[in-house]
């Protein structure tokens, strides 16, 4: 699954990462949902952080397209909130 992080890049994601991912998620959308700046920003630097971690980055030039793009760190709760789909950022993409 190849994911792309905002003004960072692509990476490539095992398919057994979308279990942990859909839970950052969930946080991330109850943070947006309750309006706690605080809460948003450690969900969303949990989720980034986690993809970074798992993910392999693709070479700049890559051209795969991204099943899932992510938000850059610095984003704002507004720009998240006009990123989420019905299923959140990270919607079935199996």
């Amino acid at each position: 699954m190849i994911v792309r992080i905002m003004g960072e890049g692509q990476l490539d994601l095992t398919d057994a990462d979308k279990d942990l991912l859909n839970r950052f998620d969930r946080t991330l959308e109850e943070a947006l949902e309750s309006d706690s700046e605080d809460t948003f920003r450690q969900a969303l630097h949990d989720l980034l952080e986690r993809v970074r971690e798992d993910g392999k980055p693709l070479p700049p030039d890559s051209l795969e397209p991204s099943q899932l793009i992510l938000p850059h760190a610095d984003a704002s709760m507004e720009e998240v909130r006009a990123m989420l789909g019905d299923e959140g950022l990270i919607p079935d993409v199996s």
